[in-house]
């Protein structure tokens, strides 16, 4: 679990590195066609089709994933690292939230306590000016709510992922969501285009490599560990985030954020312990699948 969190920061130092110069559309694409050649490579090599039996259903959950990494990926550029993930980490609050609300499951006092205190520690990571005033570390405002957004999109894939594991074949799930990213981004990716140089391929591939990494041993720890821990230990991926946007950009997170990024962390973690409530929220399996 700890090398999928460090392979899982790698891929966003990578994007942020990327995404100095090339559009936030285009590595999208990259990453998207990366995952589709291996998640087609598996399929065909074990004789599964790759198209499914809910198919209304799976493009739904591709088109949720792309979003979210879209999102993700915008805000990983233009926040620091650490940040941009921690945000992102708030995305099993709006599952339980989706799930409560589609789905019918149960939210109780104590779930919506620590969903308040999760979106608190997201007000102290942002600092918007209109609540502590003039701040030289408030944090751009559409960079803030693309993370949001994206959260938000990948709770609602993983609602979706939920419901698609009762009969669909996992892999299928990633390929749909390779497949509409592929496909949404290329129009996207020609509206922009700026042809990478050397360099900036080998990021790229690297950018695909770390996200294939970090799901492998993703895979292995999930077996080794009770979805409890391996969701503790998760949270490594925020310290990896922040040694590598203070060794590579010289982000130093202030006190204000420091606090968030725990408040975050305590809170979405208590609330996925909890029996019964938080019942929706997704294993790290689910979680990387937005990636």
């Amino acid at each position: 679990m700890a090398a999928a969190a460090f392979f899982f920061s790698l891929m966003s130092l990578l994007v942020k590195t990327a995404g100095r110069r090339l559009p936030v559309q285009e590595i999208v694409l990259v990453r998207a066609l990366i995952t589709f050649g291996l998640t087609w490579a598996y399929l065909a090599r074990r004789g599964i089709s790759p198209w499914g039996s809910r198919r209304a259903v799976l493009l739904l959950r591709g088109t949720l994933g792309f979003g979210a990494l879209l999102c993700f990926f915008y805000s990983v550029v233009h926040l620091p690292l650490a940040d941009a993930t921690v945000i992102q980490y708030t995305n099993p609050v709006f599952a339980s939230l989706i799930a409560a609300l589609v789905i019918g499951e149960r939210l109780r006092v104590r779930d919506g306590a620590y969903i308040a205190a999760s979106l608190a520690g997201v007000l102290l990571v942002a600092r918007p000016s209109f609540l502590f005033g003039t701040d030289a570390h408030e944090l751009e405002p559409v960079a803030v709510g693309a993370a949001l957004l994206g959260a938000l999109l990948s709770a609602g894939a993983y609602v979706t992922v939920r419901a698609l594991t009762k009969t669909e074949e996992p892999l299928v799930i990633v390929f749909y969501f390779a497949a509409v990213s592929v496909a949404g981004s290329i129009p996207l990716a020609a509206l922009d285009a700026v042809w990478p140089t050397g360099t900036e391929w080998l990021v790229l591939l690297g950018v695909g490599l770390a996200t294939q990494l970090g799901q492998v041993y993703l895979t292995k720890g999930l077996r080794e560990e009770p979805a409890g821990r391996a969701l503790a230990i998760g949270y490594l991926q925020i310290v990896f985030a922040g040694g590598w946007g203070l060794l590579f950009f010289g982000e130093v997170p202030g006190p204000l954020s420091a606090a968030g990024f725990l408040l975050i962390a305590v809170s979405t973690a208590m609330l996925a312990r909890q029996p019964g409530g938080g019942s929706t929220l997704p294993g790290r399996a689910h979680r990387s699948a937005s990636r």
